[in-house]
């Protein structure tokens, strides 16, 4: 009877050792480690960089980012200073499109996931935050907020990496 328990504990563990693997898989947009960054890399606080201010608010009933494009150089260390000058919450998520609306579909499960992540920051209205960021990889890249709903009332920004 000792064995069967033992094993029924063994099982059991293994089991909730896997759901806590896919849980975290599901949140893969944001949690990611560094080296898998599309967008390149967290930046180094401590170091010069560009600052870039960028508001998220709502406007004329699209939700927004200003500016909605950002062209930088690779390898540029950039110092994103977000202001939600807005009445709702909002984020500021740095990565592909794909990986963007890949978590965006996770978030609408799961509307209340908590972040906490280089690549992205979520500001209460009338809150201040900054993201620090080096652009390591030439491309295409989106800021978005992943909030559901947002994105699609028109919450997408642009980096353009040369």
């Amino acid at each position: 009877m000792r064995r069967l328990k033992v094993s029924v504990v063994v099982v059991a563990a293994a089991l909730a050792s896997a759901g806590t693997a896919l849980a975290a898989g599901e949140h893969a947009g944001h949690a990611q480690h560094a080296e898998t960054y599309a967008t390149g890399e967290p930046g180094d606080a401590k170091k010069a960089a560009r600052i870039v201010q960028v508001s998220l608010t709502e406007a004329n009933g699209k939700m927004l980012f200003v500016p909605a494009e950002i062209e930088v150089r690779k390898d540029e260390q950039i110092r994103f200073v977000l202001r939600n000058g807005g009445q709702l919450d909002h984020e500021f998520v740095l990565g592909t499109t794909e990986e963007n609306l890949r978590h965006g579909a996770s978030m609408a499960k799961n509307p209340d996931m908590e972040h906490d992540d280089p690549n992205a920051r979520r500001l209460a209205p009338s809150k201040t935050g900054d993201l620090v960021w080096r652009f390591s990889k030439a491309g295409e890249f989106e800021y978005a907020c992943l909030i559901p709903g947002h994105r699609e009332a028109g919450m997408v920004g642009t980096v353009v990496v040369k």
